[in-house]
């Protein structure tokens, strides 16, 4: 079952789902869904370093990518074809028997803007900033900007509360803006 506003606004009121800083839910409530806003620190990617991505190998990411964190008031410029990782400004807590699945916002999609390729599901249990996949696959740069609201939440109420939730999860890890702790899908 989907929540609505109301139940969306009231589970973050009682402190059953926890969103850090606290929504502005004028702003960032929609009819079954909440906005988050675009932090300032992406992880780019400098593929001219590795000839391939091994997998199987954390370290060939980490000398790829690189950490940018924008200058108060600054914008990062994202080029057509461009993919870079970003996260969200605020930090979410699930319980156990709540899930969530982020979406773009049709707004930014009719710029050409994508916020996930894959991983559109958050889990049970999940702590953490999300991690983004953004990409460009339009045909004009787009400016991104801290604050930006970049995404959408729609939450999912589970029949029942799971025994497996994210951080008990083999690999799982917590996600705080501009790290990945692992990255192999082996």
């Amino acid at each position: 079952m989907i929540l609505s506003d109301r139940d969306i606004k009231t589970a973050i009121q009682k402190g059953k789902i926890k969103i850090t800083p606290k929504p502005d839910f004028a702003k960032q409530l929609g009819s079954c869904s909440l906005d988050l806003r675009l932090s300032g620190v992406f992880r780019v990617y400098a593929y001219n370093h590795s000839a391939f991505i091994d997998v199987s190998n954390p370290k060939t990411y980490q000398d790829i990518t690189k950490e940018h964190r924008l200058k108060k008031n600054g914008s990062f410029i994202l080029h057509p074809g461009e993919f870079i990782l970003g996260w969200t400004m605020e930090r979410i807590e699930l319980p156990n028997d709540i899930a969530a699945r982020i979406d773009g916002r049709s707004s930014m999609g009719r710029l050409g803007l994508v916020v996930h390729s894959t991983a559109g599901n958050v889990d049970p249990g999940f702590k953490g900033n999300l991690t983004l996949e953004i990409a460009n696959i339009g045909k004009i740069p787009i400016i991104l900007r801290p604050g930006l609201r970049v995404c959408q939440l729609v939450f999912d109420v589970l029949s029942s509360p799971t025994t497996n939730p994210y951080k008990k999860k083999y690999g799982a890890s917590w996600n705080k803006p501009g790290k990945l702790k692992r990255v192999s899908l082996m």
